[in-house]
């Protein structure tokens, strides 16, 4: 993960903004907090709001649509010294609009954003906090330029698209790859993974948007009907059959595949949340009974070889509309650290519904701590159920939960002149809120806060519309919206240091640190020799290998050469962030580059072939 300085340079105009809002003068809230797994994590409340108007079109003149992922790129990301926020988001649309509940040959596209950012804690009469610039738009493409398409797959054999090197995919009956994208995730080197509902696959594409990889997932979430394959979502183009029948027999359910996507701290580890429960996890029992969700985490270390190593199952928030007890469904989730996550979770209720009154709209903290991992068990095929009629199978324990933010609090929208009402107007809160994505705060005087950016997607509902080749024209115009809330994810540790004479084995030289919070953090970890010989300091360790271990004494990383590996260049740019001194180029020091969970740690620094000397032992924490 690379990381970026806050940039010095000021903006008048922002500068302006951001002395108008605070001259908005409402009462500010207390800060609400959660407890879970021992870890607390604080909501401060709404501090802005940002806008896409309904009618905005992209560099194709199709309209620009919905938010239904959305990931900021940290390494554009800064503060100037009058507190302005400034960045690049990247923002997913779905599938486009559908005509006479058929899906379109609009091409499914990824679109960047410029964003400038002026907090209004205590809120604001002008919606403008969040600036929403559409900077690009790159269309998703085969290798060989073919697009992709968001028609329904095909209900015939023509549904199944075989290409080499990639698991059977959903095909469209013109022969397209058919994709319904909603979660985004950023890799360094500028690709990034969606997620998929027809599948429900994970797809990888190159920073141009071309397709590079494709994840099959476990047996139990790929939709069957008749025993085979069958990826439509009864969607289907004028001229093509329905399937039959109707909702697959097991896997997914229509239009409820995966529909979170995150990734780690540190990149490595990809996650994947279904919408909803599986059809033999009782989603065959309507809406009331598809409470189990299964999240599932890949090894993504070598992008172009991801392996299955996790999967639990979260229980969905309950709710109760006109008497009847009904099940929340996933909007998106975002990473703190290994076992915990925030999830959103919404009823289908809102500005674009029948019934505009939202009774249920969170952001929940989620802890897998004792939760089972089903990864690799009978349960990942359709024949054994984890929740068979909705009941979940006594071997598995689920993750707790518990609710952090409430979308639906009217103190914090009246804040911003929004509203949450069965009156609909423009500032009443669209149905469907589908994305996620986090950031620091940056700010000296509080190093573990964190703004969480919570976007809606508008299913393109516009008055002033055109895609796929023609104009149409929805029944009302509901903007693309982003709202922001301060979080406080915990206590950090600026840097600690650590010299000491070194010899060999027992002599080691050894330092602890604790990671605390509730999110995972990155650090710049260094075992220094030969370095320090600058400082005028005798007899120096020759040649340094660290290792670090956690609490059980597994070792979690090891470097003997800090100079060697593939994130030399992030390593150095942390490194000068920190302000640690710059190692010499060639030398025995050792470093590394680490996201570590909260936890308790021992660094341990020896000589490579067990000689002595002193050694420094540094331990830098990245905002």
């Amino acid at each position: 993960m690379r990381h970026s300085l806050p940039s010095l340079a000021a903006n008048a105009g922002l500068a302006a903004l951001a002395f108008a809002a605070l001259a908005f003068a409402a009462p500010r809230a207390e800060a609400q907090t959660v407890t879970l797994g021992g870890t607390t994590i604080s909501h401060k409340g709404l501090v802005g709001v940002g806008r896409i108007p309904a009618a905005e079109r992209d560099k194709f003149g199709e309209t620009f649509g919905s938010l239904s992922g959305l990931a900021v790129d940290l390494r554009t990301w800064r503060r100037s010294a009058d507190g302005i926020y400034t960045g690049t988001f990247y923002a997913q649309p779905d599938r486009g609009i559908t005509r006479s509940g058929a899906a379109t040959n609009y091409t499914p596209r990824t679109h960047r954003l410029d964003v400038s950012f002026v907090p209004a804690p205590n809120g604001a009469v002008q919606q403008i906090q969040l600036g929403l610039s559409l900077a690009d738009t790159k269309k998703l493409t085969e290798s060989n330029g073919t697009p992709l398409t968001s028609l329904d797959p095909a209900t015939t054999t023509a549904g199944l698209g075989t290409r080499t090197g990639f698991p059977v995919l959903p095909q469209a009956s013109t022969g397209r790859l058919a994709l319904d994208p909603e979660g985004l995730v950023l890799l360094p080197d500028g690709s990034f993974f969606l997620c998929d509902e027809y599948g429900p696959y994970l797809y990888r594409f190159s920073a141009a948007g071309v397709l590079l990889g494709a994840i099959r997932p476990p047996e139990a979430l790929i939709p069957k009907r008749g025993g085979r394959d069958s990826f439509s979502a009864d969607n289907p183009a004028a001229g093509q059959p329905s399937p039959s029948p109707s909702e697959p027999t097991t896997g997914r359910e229509n239009n409820q595949g995966f529909e979170g996507l995150a990734a780690s701290p540190d990149g490595r580890t990809l996650y994947a949340l279904m919408q909803s429960a599986t059809r033999q996890d009782g989603g065959a029992g309507g809406s009331s009974l598809r409470r189990y969700a299964r999240l599932l985490a890949y090894d993504i270390a070598n992008p172009a070889a991801p392996t299955l190593k996790g999967e639990w199952i979260l229980p969905l928030p309950l709710y109760t509309q006109s008497g009847v007890q009904q099940v929340a469904s996933v909007g998106d989730l975002t990473v703190l650290n290994s076992r915990q996550f925030l999830v959103l979770a919404r009823d289908g209720n809102g500005r674009g519904s029948s019934s505009t009154a939202s009774l249920y709209r969170a952001v929940l903290v989620y802890d897998l701590t004792g939760a089972t991992n089903i990864a690799g068990t009978a349960f990942d095929t359709a024949a054994t159920p984890v929740a068979p009629n909705g009941v979940l199978a006594p071997a598995v324990s689920p993750a707790t939960s518990a609710v952090l933010i409430n979308l639906n609090d009217t103190a914090e929208l009246v804040k911003f002149g929004l509203n949450n009402s069965s009156s609909s107007n423009s500032n009443t809160l669209a149905e469907k809120w589908e994305s996620l994505t986090l950031a620091p705060a940056l700010d000296p005087t509080a190093p573990d806060d964190f703004f969480l950016f919570v976007g809606n997607d508008n299913d393109f509902s516009t008055t002033d519309g055109f895609q796929d080749g023609a104009a149409f024209r929805a029944s009302l115009s509901t903007d693309s919206m982003i709202l922001v809330y301060r979080l406080t994810l915990g206590a950090r540790l600026i840097n600690i240091s650590s010299r000491a004479l070194t010899g060999a084995d027992g002599d080691a030289h050894f330092a602890g640190f604790v990671v605390s919070g509730a999110r995972a953090k990155t650090f710049v970890v260094r075992g220094i020799g030969p370095g320090l010989a600058a400082f005028g300091v005798p007899g120096t360790l020759p040649d340094p290998v660290l290792q670090i271990f956690d609490a059980n004494n597994r070792l979690v990383l090891a470097n003997d050469n800090w100079n060697q590996g593939s994130l030399v260049a992030d390593l150095r740019a942390a490194t000068a962030f920190v302000g640690g001194f710059a190692l010499p180029e060639g030398s025995k020091d050792a470093a590394v580059l680490v996201a570590l969970d909260p936890g308790a740690y021992t660094v341990q620094i020896a000589d490579v072939s067990g000689r002595s000397g002193v050694s420094l032992a540094e331990v830098y924490e990245l905002p």
